[in-house]
């Protein structure tokens, strides 16, 4: 074999092993002119065989690919002109073509030394499709990340609650906007904040340890107290979670805090109202002690005035008429303290209203700072009536005396008038009351007065801008339901630093033909008093020194008394003595019966004895469900004997 044989025979095998290639390869001389190619470039780029030739210039691959749309369309010549002059500069390249049928090919050019260069050309087209599809998935789940970081950050901002979450250090590494807020800075700026300088010094000191503890792997839970902007407390509940590894690692803890505020002030409510109700209970049982005692001085001293002599009776009546006084005082204010701590139900009387506003300044003399200056504008000579309950309506005036008090804490004036007014048409439409004549009874004070808001909200249960502990904002609301039960209307006209007027209208009743007297309540002489004519009346009183009180009361009324001091013997005497005419029993005794149940047993064997009862509480029977249809008169404790005395003469007449 010949030299050119073998160099034929070695070209061929080169040509064989190139034409393997899963790539397109081609060789062009420094004249651009086709040396070396192999199967996979025809295959690949669709050239026409006859180029497939040594000497094929450049251009005429470039006329192919031109005339075929594959540099777009426009002057063909052109294009292949500036192609021909880069490839002459024999510079390394590397391009990616996109075909007209969609197919990729990455070509890569490397230059010879002696000019012309060597070509690859792969088809890339799968892996840009996998790529690109790759890409779209990592797009996609980039943007469903972040729409999920959107969707929490929409979710933490807007529930009602502080969350957070604290690395070691502590360092903030997240929070929500109101967490953020609460401590001055938005959830951006938190971020990478250390734990002190978010929540300040003397926060941290007591919370700094808690977090420590949480760090390390526990389950915390706190409260603290924090001032608001606006000057007022919250209390915050906190609960701090450990974010842990598998392996037990602590990476973080997450912050959970709640608005405990609320919450707070209802336990302290409770706490509040359990301790009125014990105190009001303790009251009851001290008033009918105190009741006991009062009716023991007052039956003594009307005793004494009745048994003086004629001579010494003037000088007698000079010290017991004002001891008389003040223990009538003394029962009378055990019945409104009562009234106050406990409550009573709406008891409708035909009241003159003059007396009642005279009573409600024998109650706040002494009780309003001497910096308030009390002042009554009221006419005397005109007395008005209104059917009320006069303890609702004592209780609503001094619990707006002392709103007013509280108004005026530097001092002012206080003023409480009483007139006759007419309301009808418009005037009576906005007050929600009948046209016809109203008792005005007007609350006012040059206190600070109400901004609007306020003023409209006045009249709302537990609403109250005093402090916690101050007030129940219960007030305004009772005042608004005793007036609205009784027919009338409350209005508030205020401006904030000029004062507040409270006007309240009560349905005028025409008087009575003769008030009632303290005069004649007290007369106690004994001349005009209905007696009896020596029947036998059953007394039962536990306190002995009660009972003889009473019993004196009671024989000086022109009865015979005989004495029982429990239930049990009361039963019997009753049941075996026939003269026994009527019953006066206390209704709070010692044992398993009360005297209103002792009085129906006796009333069932012995339907013709007169029975009344009397107590020295306010609240007498609080277990016995049937207590508010007792059918019997009661007497309350201490008792004057004129009451005494027309009680028991209506009961004798059975």
């Amino acid at each position: 074999m010949n030299e050119n044989e073998h160099l034929k025979s070695q070209l061929d095998l080169m040509q064989a092993a190139l034409d393997h290639l899963s790539q397109g390869f081609s060789v062009f001389d420094a004249n651009l002119e086709l040396v070396a190619w192999n199967r996979g470039l025809w295959e690949m780029l669709d050239f026409p065989e006859s180029l497939a030739r040594r000497g094929t210039h450049l251009a005429e691959f470039l006329r192919v690919n031109a005339e075929r749309g594959e540099y777009g369309w426009g002057d063909i010549e052109g294009k292949i002109q500036r192609r021909v002059e880069r490839a002459r500069l024999f510079e390394p390249h590397y391009l990616e073509r996109v075909r007209p049928n969609g197919q990729i090919i990455a070509i890569n050019g490397t230059p010879l030394p002696q000019g012309g260069f060597v070509t690859t050309y792969t088809d890339v087209t799968e892996e840009r499709r996998r790529q690109e599809t790759l890409e779209k998935t990592v797009e996609e789940r980039t943007r469903a990340l972040r729409q999920s970081e959107d969707w929490l950050r929409l979710v933490t901002d807007n529930i009602p609650a502080l969350i957070a979450y604290i690395a070691p250090g502590p360092v903030f590494r997240f929070a929500n906007r109101r967490y953020a807020e609460w401590f001055g800075q938005s959830p951006a700026s938190i971020v990478g904040m250390k734990g002190e300088d978010v929540v300040g010094s003397d926060l941290f000191a007591e919370i700094g340890p808690k977090i420590a503890h949480a760090l390390q792997g526990n389950l915390v839970s706190y409260d603290y107290q924090r001032v608001r902007a606006d000057g007022t407390k919250a209390h915050m509940r906190s609960t701090l979670i450990p974010d842990m590894t598998v392996d037990g690692r602590t990476l973080g803890a997450f912050v959970l805090s709640l608005d405990a505020t609320e919450e707070k002030l209802n336990e302290e409510s409770l706490l509040h109202t359990q301790r009125m109700d014990a105190v009001g209970k303790l009251s009851g049982g001290l008033a009918h002690d105190f009741n006991n005692l009062l009716t023991i001085l007052m039956g003594n001293m009307l005793t004494l005035r009745r048994k003086a002599g004629p001579v010494s009776s003037d000088e007698l009546k000079k010290h017991l008429e004002p001891m008389l006084a003040a223990a009538q005082r003394g029962s009378d204010l055990t019945q409104r303290l009562l009234a106050f701590s406990r409550g009573q139900a709406v008891d409708p009387q035909l009241v003159c209203l003059t007396d009642v506003i005279t009573n409600v300044g024998t109650l706040l003399t002494g009780s309003l700072p001497g910096s308030v200056t009390l002042e009554f504008l009221c006419d005397n000579t005109k007395p008005l009536f209104a059917r009320i309950d006069p303890t609702q309506l004592e209780t609503a005036l001094v619990n707006l005396a002392f709103n007013s008090r509280d108004a005026m804490p530097t001092g002012g004036v206080l003023t409480i008038g009483l007139e006759d007014v007419r309301v009808e048409g418009r005037q009576a439409r906005n007050l929600g009351v009948e046209d016809g004549r109203y008792a005005l009874i007007r609350v006012s004070d040059t206190g600070e007065g109400m901004e609007e808001d306020i003023r409209l909200k006045a009249f709302e249960p537990f609403f109250t801008t005093k402090a916690f502990g101050t007030g129940s904002g219960l007030g305004l609301s009772m005042v608004y339901g005793f007036v609205r039960q009784s027919n009338g209307n409350i209005d508030i006209r205020s401006k904030r630093g000029a004062g507040t007027d409270i006007l309240i209208y009560l349905p005028l009743e025409t008087s009575p033909g003769k008030a009632p007297s303290l005069a004649a309540e007290g007369a106690d002489e004994g001349e005009d008093l209905p007696r009896g004519r020596g029947e036998l009346v059953l007394l039962v009183e536990d306190n002995p020194d009660v009972a003889a009180v009473i019993a004196g009361q009671v024989q000086d009324l022109g009865y015979s008394v005989i004495v029982a001091e429990d239930a049990n013997d009361a039963r019997n005497l009753a049941m075996e003595l026939q003269e026994v005419r009527g019953v006066l029993s206390d209704i709070v005794m010692p044992g398993q019966i009360n005297g209103l149940a002792l009085a129906r047993e006796i009333r069932s064997a012995r339907p013709q004895i007169g029975i009344v009862l009397m107590t020295g509480y306010a609240n007498w029977s609080p277990q016995d469900e049937n207590a508010d249809r007792c059918e019997f008169p009661v007497l309350s404790k201490p008792f004057e004997s004129e009451s005494l005395a027309h009680t028991l003469k209506e009961i004798m007449v059975r």
